[in-house]
This record gives structure tokens, sequence and C-alpha cells, in this order.
């Protein structure tokens, strides 16, 4: 599965939005979006943003993107949708567990379906670094399609044999660990329903 991914978001880069749309049904675009309404102030980050369809709705939603990335693959395929869509943003190749920013810089940080990195002690130190006093890290961490018909059926079949139904076993503990304090959210989008996972820096009343 980890080399799947892997070549997804490399040398198969040039696939991820076909793969992404079959895999939701056409929905894996609004999932992403589901992050806007939780997140704070205007500098987000965006950690992993892939063909960048979230970095070009940020900007126009107002917000100042930056986005981060360890694929050059996914960095050019960002850097032509952000240049079709006029948008002159910042995109750096880079990965979130040493993060090239100064502290305090971002009000908000973003991932959409990040694979395990997110909960490694060294991103999250980051995370807590680089967000500013009351910033927040907003994670649409799964999603599931509604519905009978057959290739709802197959598709979630999919998903639960490469175990991402049980992606978020344990992923509490580590942020605890971090200092963060974690609420889960839900949204339904179409005929489908998305989590999320809120995480802002834990005050004395949020340890127990």
């Amino acid at each position: 599965m980890s080399f799947g991914f892997r070549l997804l978001y490399h040398e198969l880069a040039w696939s991820y939005d076909l793969v992404a749309w079959l895999v939701s049904c056409g929905q894996w675009q609004n999932w992403g979006r589901a992050a806007l309404p939780h997140l704070v102030g205007e500098r987000v980050l965006e950690l992993g943003h892939g063909p960048g369809h979230l970095l070009v709705t940020l900007a126009r939603e107002g917000f100042q993107p930056v986005g981060l990335d360890p694929s050059p693959q996914m960095g050019r395929l960002a850097w032509r949708r952000l240049r079709q869509a006029r948008q002159t943003l910042t995109l750096v190749r880079g990965h979130a567990q040493t993060l090239p920013f100064p502290a305090c810089t971002f009000d908000s940080i973003v991932a959409t379906f990040p694979t395990p990195y997110i909960v490694e002690p060294a991103t999250l130190a980051e995370v807590v670094r680089t967000l500013r006093p009351h910033g927040r890290l907003v994670i649409v961490s799964s999603a599931q399609l509604k519905g009978s018909h057959p290739v709802v059926r197959f598709i979630e079949w999919l998903y639960s044999i490469t175990g991402q139904r049980e992606a978020l076993d344990g992923w509490e503990a580590a942020f605890t660990a971090a200092g963060l304090a974690l609420r889960r959210v839900s949204a339904e989008i179409g005929r489908s329903q998305v989590w999320l996972l809120i995480a802002e820096p834990a005050t004395p009343g949020d340890i127990h």
C-alpha cells in the first residue's frame, strides 16, 4: 500500500485526479473544501498540496495560502493549475517534519486525507511551532459515500481492505502528547459524510 501511494504521488502523479475522482464518485474536491469553514485567520499552510485544487480555492476565498509538498511532480501540477487560475502563490518542496518557516507564521494549517505522517511527533511539533497563538490545524481525515449502489459498495470495500477506515486509531494520543486539544466534527457533502479533526494548542482546562 505504501508503495502504491508513493507511486501515485510521484511517478504516477499525472493520474492522481482521475484516481481521486473514481474512488470518491467525483466528490474528492468537495470533500477537501469541507475544511474551509473551520479555518481561522488569513495565512494558511496546506500540507501535501497535491495537484493544487484546494490552494486555488483558498486564494479565491480570500485566504493567503502557502503550499508544501515533497513531490516535485505534484509541485509541477500545482504550479500549472495556479497559473491557469491566474493565482500567484508560494509553493515549497519540503516535508512536514521539518517545515522551512519561522515560528508563528500561520493562522491555520490544513491537510486533506493525509497519510500517517501527520501524527508523527516531528510533524506535530512543527505544527505547534509554526502556528500563531490561537491557531488551528484542520485535517480532512476521511469520508464515506452513502447508498447501496454496487459502485458505492465496491468503493467502500476498497477502503476497508486498505485499512483506511481504521487509520485514525491511536491518533488522539499523538495529539495529546504534542500539546494539542483534538475534536472531531462531520459534514454532509451531497450523498456522503466527511469527518474532520480540529486541533488547537491545549489550554490548562483541556488537560485531564
